[in-house]
């Protein structure tokens, strides 16, 4: 690699791991921002650069990007990523600059999608959904998909959409130069789409969705159903991953992975030996008992995760509200958590009041926790849905099963 970079891009490398390697010995992280985002600062094309003569998928939504980036990786058998979950070019020219690998793999921020578009010049462009998110920091939903649109007329990749988000289908469908592969993966949360994107009346009904302006769901290349069907083969969609949104996410993974030139079976095969992606859905031992950690950092996530706690009786709910998990708590009052009245629900976390506020409204049975993990009498293994830095502080404080 380094000697197809020119000498102020091969600065900007240098730069990069000198920083991200002081940056992990002080202990200030896993390396790998700080580190990028002084070599973009020598070099703001060292994107561009890094990713020339390399073949890039790029997968972005608001929910299960790094689980599906994960997916594509392990169904291309070889692959780059950023599996640190850096995902904006920081993060990005950080992962090229470690590897060698001909396929890269790059979860995607999807605020940041359209310029990462623009640098790296994607083979392939996966799309999963568009929800609300992060509202102290992050645009309006409908903002985003018109910057998705706008990029997606200008890109020659082949683009993997779920076509089952109304959202996802209208930045998709105004390509021109490329090729829309359509995956019905499914769509959990409807709250942001229940109005259509192109005349804004109400779609009619969500599933297979429509609008009286002629805005309808495109006519899928692939189905989910109890295998993944597409248009020429079926294959078995095993998954180890809890959940049917993990299911959809598997899809997605495995038909892009077709898109690079893996055949479908062998594709599928890789991801169903997934069972774990960076920590989430396995079991970890903290305070003499065994939790299971479960990542949701929006509405759409808890709706997606509530069903799938177990059916024990107490479930642990931890909110943050640092830089990374946004500022803002009033999603709280988005999230069916209605959905786990017969439960009691812990509450912890810096925003455990808030979340106490909104589970009173909804009814639930509700504690507060003097610590991070209440004292229980059972012996059961016990959910614990928590955003992004309290499910960081449990995978610190809590040891692999």
């Amino acid at each position: 690699m380094g000697s197809r970079l020119s000498p102020r891009s091969r600065l900007a490398v240098v730069a990069m791991k000198t920083v991200n390697r002081l940056s992990r010995q002080l202990g200030r992280g896993s390396g790998t921002v700080a580190g990028g985002r002084v070599a973009l600062a020598i070099n703001p094309s060292l994107l561009h650069s890094l990713s020339r003569r390399r073949r890039i998928v790029l997968v972005s939504g608001t929910n299960g990007k790094t689980t599906t980036t994960a997916l594509v990786a392990a169904a291309l058998g070889t692959a780059a990523t950023n599996d640190t979950g850096s995902n904006m070019p920081p993060g990005h020219v950080a992962a090229l600059a470690a590897s060698n690998e001909t396929f890269v793999v790059l979860e995607t921020d999807e605020a940041w999608l359209p310029t990462v578009m623009a640098q790296v010049a994607p083979d392939v462009v996966v799309l999963l959904n568009l929800s609300r998110d992060q509202l102290d920091r992050s645009s309006e939903v409908r903002v985003v998909v018109e910057k998705w649109r706008n990029a997606l007329h200008h890109t020659n990749a082949v683009v993997v959409a779920n076509a089952a988000d109304p959202l996802v289908a209208y930045a998709a469908v105004s390509q021109i130069g490329s090729k829309v592969i359509w995956v019905d993966a499914g769509l959990e949360w409807t709250g942001d789409a229940r109005s259509c994107p192109q005349c804004t009346e109400p779609l009619d009904p969500l599933g297979e969705w429509h609008c009286a302006c002629g805005f309808a769901r495109p006519a899928v290349d692939f189905t989910v159903t109890g295998d993944l069907v597409g248009p020429r083969e079926s294959v078995p969609l095993n998954v180890r991953l809890p959940g049917d949104f993990n299911r959809s996410n598997a899809a997605m993974a495995i038909v892009a992975a077709a898109q690079c030139g893996v055949p479908l079976a062998l594709a599928a095969e890789r991801v169903a030996r997934v069972n774990s992606v960076a920590g989430r859905f396995t079991l970890r031992r903290y305070q003499g008992r065994t939790w299971r950690l479960l990542l949701a950092k929006n509405p759409a996530g808890v709706a997606a995760l509530i069903d799938l706690v177990c059916e024990g009786r107490d479930v642990v709910v931890a909110i943050n509200d640092q830089i990374a998990d946004g500022l803002d708590p009033s999603w709280l009052y988005d999230a069916p958590f209605d959905r786990l009245r017969g439960r009691r629900v812990w509450c912890t976390g810096d925003r455990a009041l808030d979340l106490a506020t909104r589970l009173d409204y909804a009814d639930v049975e509700y504690a507060l926790v003097d610590g991070w993990a209440p004292q229980l009498e059972h012996d059961d293994v016990v959910d614990v849905v928590a955003n992004y830095t309290a499910f960081a502080k449990w995978m610190e404080v809590s040891e692999p099963c």
